[in-house]
């Protein structure tokens, strides 16, 4: 799910960079968004919808919606599409409002 060729951009020289989602270890590349990590990795849903629980996947990617709020690191309601990638970061699906 990663764009590996592109006319005019390039990505090479890219060094992976380890994190953790929901207890599982994955793999990005430095200079990712937790959100375009987890999408790569192949994660789609990355909330639900508050009172219908209906999935939400990566939306506006500009930090504008809330669609990709997730806890990071025990703080809640983090941007994940407008947040970078960490090494060793800790990820987890948000529940409700996201009150710890």
């Amino acid at each position: 799910m990663r764009i590996t060729e592109h006319p005019i951009l390039s990505f090479k020289g890219k060094k992976p960079v380890v994190f953790f989602y929901n207890g599982q270890q994955l793999v990005g590349k430095e200079g990712d968004t937790i959100a375009s990590a987890l999408h790569a990795a192949g994660v789609k849903m990355l909330s639900e919808s508050i009172h219908l629980k209906r999935p939400r996947g990566f939306y506006c990617a500009i930090g504008n919606c809330a669609s990709c709020n997730m806890v990071v690191n025990g703080e809640p309601n983090v941007r994940t599409c407008i947040t970078p990638l960490e090494a060793n970061m800790d990820v987890r699906m948000q529940e409700g409002k996201g009150r710890v």
